[in-house]
């Protein structure tokens, strides 16, 4: 059986997690924006909409892994920081 991650693993991915998200949130709206909605100008928008949302679904996964994992300590806003929660953990 492979190691699972540790409580402390699971709050850092899920940091960058978020991080990586909201980036890629930002992008495809900036070339939705841009860009056509339709036509092959809009490849690379849907693309990085596919790219978030299957991040989301990961995040969903890794956060019922970490309920499963590390019940005691678990908390929704691993995978789900606030900004807040951004700032401290960053600290």
């Amino acid at each position: 059986m492979k190691p699972r991650l540790t409580h402390e693993e699971h709050v850092a991915l899920g940091l960058r997690l978020a991080v990586i998200r909201d980036e890629l949130l930002h992008l495809s709206v900036q070339l939705g924006n841009a860009y056509p909605r339709q036509g092959p100008e809009a490849v690379p928008e849907k693309k990085l909409e596919i790219a978030y949302r299957a991040l989301d679904q990961a995040r969903s996964e890794l956060e019922n892994a970490l309920f499963r994992e590390h019940p005691n300590v678990a908390e929704t806003n691993v995978y789900y920081p606030s900004q807040e929660d951004r700032e401290a953990r960053r600290r």
